[in-house]
């Protein structure tokens, strides 16, 4: 992983382990489509819980694992802008509950704790699969502003 530009301020690995949204961008026929997710960072990879049922994103990183993501949290009120945005290339990998358990925790805490239906994920896992995103090139910027 090659950071390009870093003016984040606070080291990588510390700003993904924030509980923040990924949006993770693969390639159309039609263009670019964006899915909003939750994820997590092993310091390596960036992991995510996906069902090839119902999402499309899988289907797309098979045919193309050329991807991006951008992770940003933004808060208006203190006029924190912080990005970190990552290129390189995604896999389908098969269903780990391990790892699909430390993305739920991160967003949901401990397990008893989680809303029924990522509960279910763990009862009928032979229909979910994981996205591993390996990111080639980072460019972590903090945009931050004083808000008036």
């Amino acid at each position: 992983m090659k950071l390009v530009e870093d003016t984040l301020g606070v080291d990588v690995d510390t700003f993904l382990a924030r509980p923040l949204f990924c949006f993770l961008s693969t390639g159309t026929e039609e263009g670019p489509r964006v899915s909003p997710l939750w994820y997590d960072w092993d310091g390596h990879h960036l992991w995510i819980v996906a069902d090839p049922v119902t999402k499309s994103y899988p289907e797309r990183i098979e045919r193309d694992p050329r991807t991006a993501v951008a992770v940003v949290d933004f808060d208006a009120e203190r006029g924190l802008v912080q990005h970190v945005g990552m290129r390189g290339r995604a896999s389908v990998e098969p269903f780990d509950p391990e790892r699909a358990t430390a993305v739920f925790s991160r967003y949901m805490g401990p397990r008893e704790r989680w809303d029924d239906r990522f509960l279910g994920v763990f009862d009928t896992q032979e229909r979910y699969r994981l996205v591993r995103f390996d990111p080639e090139t980072v460019v972590a910027r903090d945009q931050s502003y004083a808000p008036t």
